[in-house]
């Protein structure tokens, strides 16, 4: 017997990408294959570099302490040539806290560093299950507190200083602005969430509509989940910090933007934790995009519904900037 639920359909021009997909990535996970993954060309970092040089950005690596003061490194992100102070951008990246680095999805940012004359800051935390919970959080915190530590230098403003990432670097930045709230740490003017990793205990109707298909199902979840946290997952041992739709009270935290997709896993912790935003007395603006499956805009970006996805982001971003 299964226990797969009737998922929405994806959309038609998404179907078709993702079919395309299906010939690059493996629709689960499993521990076996994490290794294998992280050297797979998805985000080639070469490629990514390419791109900033193209669009005359320039880039520093810096190591700086991490969780236990360990060396960790992030690389600062800038238009060539600028002066003054702007936005900063601090990015955290996806790969379900498993894989990917932090050159993964900072391509997405670079509008908004050019248009604003602001500063990317992105975070090479390190990765479970080599460093399960709570590394990869811990440092993504330590870097947010360099960042507006080191904010004159840097040229950001730090009263508009963001938080942003995708998938696993989504729950990682909520978990973050929780830590910042919590240690009444850097101030945040917002959270990017996209669509953010957020539950670990896998009881929502999504994780069970999406197993055996699409990118990043149940199976996969269960696996980056079972990494980070181990034996505890799914346990009251679990903090907020690590999978934040754990947390009630989610009062005090910067203005959200949520997306998600209709047919992923993320879609109904997502949907909840824009909900409980809002009952805390937040302000947050969700998108569930009909037919999306996980990561759809990486992976079909001139498809309509990736079009609007990102177009909405970009306004959100402009209206909390200008």
């Amino acid at each position: 017997m299964t226990d797969t639920l009737a998922r929405p359909p994806f959309d038609p021009e998404l179907e078709a990408a993702l079919a395309l997909v299906g010939d690059q990535l493996p629709p689960t996970l499993t521990a076996e294959m994490i290794p294998l993954m992280r050297q797979s060309p998805v985000g080639n970092d070469d490629e990514i570099r390419q791109v900033l040089a193209e669009r005359g950005f320039v880039w520093r690596d810096e190591t700086i302490p991490g969780h236990a003061g360990e060396d960790i490194v992030v690389t600062v992100i800038e238009k060539d040539g600028r002066t003054g102070t702007g936005p900063g951008f601090f990015h955290t990246h996806g790969g379900g806290m498993i894989m990917g680095n932090r050159w993964l999805g900072v391509v997405g940012f670079l509008d908004w560093a050019e248009r604003f004359n602001g500063v990317i800051v992105t975070v090479e935390y390190r990765l479970a299950p080599e460093f399960p919970d709570p590394y990869p959080v811990e440092d993504c915190y330590a870097a947010l507190q360099w960042t507006a530590q080191h904010a004159d230098e840097l040229g950001i403003d730090t009263s508009r200083l963001l938080i942003g990432g995708g998938s696993g670097g989504g729950g990682l930045a909520a978990g973050t602005a929780l830590l910042a709230r919590d240690r009444r740490g850097p101030a945040l003017v917002g959270q990017l969430l996209i669509y953010p990793m957020l539950d670990d205990r896998d009881q929502t109707a999504s994780t069970h509509q999406i197993d055996g298909i699409g990118v990043w199902d149940r199976g996969s979840n269960i696996t980056g989940w079972t990494a980070l946290l181990g034996d505890r997952k799914g346990t009251d041992d679990v903090s907020i910090y690590a999978a934040p739709a754990r947390a009630t009270d989610l009062s005090g935290l910067p203005p959200a933007f949520i997306d998600c997709g209709s047919a992923e896993v993320f879609r109904d912790e997502d949907v909840a934790y824009a909900t409980t935003l809002w009952a805390s007395g937040v302000q947050a603006e969700l998108h569930v995009w009909a037919g999306g499956f996980h990561g759809f805009d990486m992976f079909a970006p001139h498809s309509a519904v990736a079009q609007a996805m990102l177009a909405a982001r970009d306004d959100w971003v402009t209206r909390l900037l200008a």
